[in-house]
């Protein structure tokens, strides 16, 4: 089998599992949700919905790739035999979940040997699914289909940026956002996930967050590389870990933002 082939093979597996997820989800949106907060100190939600999504994404692994790997958000992670790891969000969002908006997504992404290979966002409500991998990437909603590619802006004054909070930001990290938000044409707030599919789409230009965890960003990565973006941390290199992290729309304003960033950079 070739590389290609290997890759439409797993995202269909993708595709299993976020059929799944969206069915273990439906029931539990927009209705009375207990809520618990796994922080001692701040806000940290899960639900039941979480963990049914992530439930039903390991019975699809267990069918069909029971030797890989599994680092999901809400339960153990399960030693893969093969250098293969599914990396899972069950809803990326949690936040807007519980407070009935449509923004948070489900996201799924195939690792191997450390490396991001295929990612799918993929957004119930809306029935919308993003997909990426080495060379491409892909939108589609029901029978609808097609290529993704970011957007051409290359000067920050005439870029769109989004993060998820303006106070997601601490210390140094606060005073170079808001260089870089002053700096922009527009600044949107509050799309979790949902602003890098946007930025593979070609709407949003920069997205731009801190504290991530590796289950938040490597289902990403290749869809906005497979579009024709840049995903690094603020220091220019490998952001699969999570932590600080810069998506842009292109190698030029990739450029520009980082230079902004880097000072915050650990």
């Amino acid at each position: 089998m070739s590389e290609e082939d290997t890759h439409q093979a797993d995202l269909i597996i993708a595709a299993r599992m976020a059929d799944a997820a969206r069915a273990a989800i439906a029931p539990h949106f927009r209705q009375p949700l207990a809520v618990e907060n796994k922080l001692q100190a701040g806000f940290d939600p899960v639900t039941i919905a979480d963990r049914a999504s992530e439930t039903a994404m390991r019975a699809v692994l267990a069918e069909l790739a029971p030797e890989d790997g599994i680092l999901g958000e809400e339960f153990a992670a399960k030693p893969g035999l093969n250098g293969r790891q599914w990396v899972l969000d069950p809803i990326d969002g949690t936040r807007a979940f519980i407070a009935g908006l449509p923004s948070w997504t489900v996201l799924i992404a195939l690792s191997e040997q450390g490396c991001p290979r295929i990612g799918l966002i993929d957004q119930p409500l809306t029935e919308e699914r993003f997909t990426g991998w080495p060379g491409g990437a892909r939108w589609q909603r029901r029978s609808e289909t097609r290529n993704l590619n970011t957007s051409q802006t290359t000067a920050l004054p005439d870029a769109i940026l989004s993060t998820t909070d303006p106070f997601l930001f601490q210390g140094g990290e606060a005073s170079v956002f808001e260089r870089l938000r002053a700096t922009v044409q527009l600044c949107r707030y509050g799309y979790d996930a949902y602003a890098y599919a946007m930025l593979a789409m070609g709407g949003v230009d920069l997205v731009v967050e801190s504290g991530l965890q590796p289950y938040d960003v490597q289902a990403i990565i290749p869809v906005v590389q497979g579009a024709g973006g840049v995903m690094t941390n603020w220091s220019g290199g490998d952001c699969s870990g999570g932590g600080q992290v810069i998506a842009a729309a292109n190698h030029a304003l990739h450029a520009e933002a980082l230079a902004l960033l880097k000072p915050a950079a650990p």
